[in-house]
């Protein structure tokens, strides 16, 4: 079995040298289908993590709840974990800290960390000054664990169209990422950006290396790569598709009694157990 210290070197290597699909779970059999299938590193999504559990996004489940399923995915595959901790479960440095430590015991070996404020009626961000401080508080725990956390820090600044017009949302995303590199991040996640050229010229301007999200009508992985990203991620949208797929069938069979969409991608009783045979 790998160490945690030998699998953090290894994700910060995928990182590093480009090209790096991620895809994200929300539950065991989600991970290990994507370790089958030959990802070398899997994310949890929060939010698919939360509807599984009865719960709406943002924070809602809260620290301890969503750290048991990371440590559970985390246990469960072999490979690298990357942990969505939302906006690190309190707003003060201090309450990220804690989240970091209990993240890094449950097993992972990099965090997204958002800089949306979660629990108030109007959607914001953290001032850019205060956000500086959670992430140096993030990076500050991991170096006190002895594990070169990943930190990929996320921005919502086009998640949430902010800014006058869209070269005010460049600019304010250009001034976040970079003050969030120099604060002790590996990495900016900007995700809602689809646009090629503002992609391309995105990554020129940063002082560090991007991730992108994929979603439906969002240019192809090699596309996003092309432009400067270093890192995709699937995000959510497999938990939906997954989703969309058992209303379809629930209608199917509602309407008529017949089994087309349940048939089509039928995974199949064998190939689960075989999934989850001791090895």
């Amino acid at each position: 079995m790998q160490t945690q210290l030998e699998l953090t070197q290894q994700f910060r290597q995928l990182n590093q040298q480009g090209k790096f699909l991620l895809p994200n779970a929300w539950d065991c059999a989600s991970a290990r289908i994507f370790a089958a299938e030959g990802f070398p590193a899997i994310g949890t999504t929060s939010a698919g993590i939360a509807y599984a559990r009865g719960f709406r996004d943002a924070e809602l489940i809260g620290r301890d709840a969503m750290l048991r399923e990371v440590g559970t995915i985390a246990a469960c595959v072999k490979v690298p974990v990357n942990a969505d901790i939302e906006a690190g479960y309190g707003a003060a440095p201090a309450e990220v800290a804690q989240t970091v430590r209990a993240t890094i015991a449950a097993g992972a070996v990099g965090v997204n960390l958002e800089d949306r404020v979660h629990g108030e009626v109007t959607a914001r961000l953290f001032a850019s000054d205060e956000q500086v401080a959670r992430i140096a508080a993030a990076r500050a725990a991991a170096s006190q664990a002895g594990l070169p956390l990943w930190i990929n820090a996320r921005t919502d600044t086009f998640l949430l169209g902010l800014g006058v017009d869209a070269e005010d949302r460049f600019a304010q995303t250009v001034a976040r990422a970079n003050a969030y590199f120099a604060a002790g991040a590996d990495m900016v996640f900007v995700p809602g950006l689809a646009d090629l050229d503002a992609i391309r010229r995105l990554c020129a301007a940063l002082q560090g290396p991007v991730n992108l999200m994929a979603m439906p009508g969002a240019p192809s992985a090699p596309e996003l790569f092309a432009a400067g990203a270093r890192r995709v991620s699937l995000g959510l949208c497999p938990m939906l598709a997954v989703m969309g797929l058992v209303r379809d069938i629930a209608q199917e069979a509602k309407a008529g009694g017949t089994w087309q969409h349940m048939t089509r991608s039928f995974y199949g009783f064998a190939e689960a157990e075989a999934l989850f045979s001791a090895e």
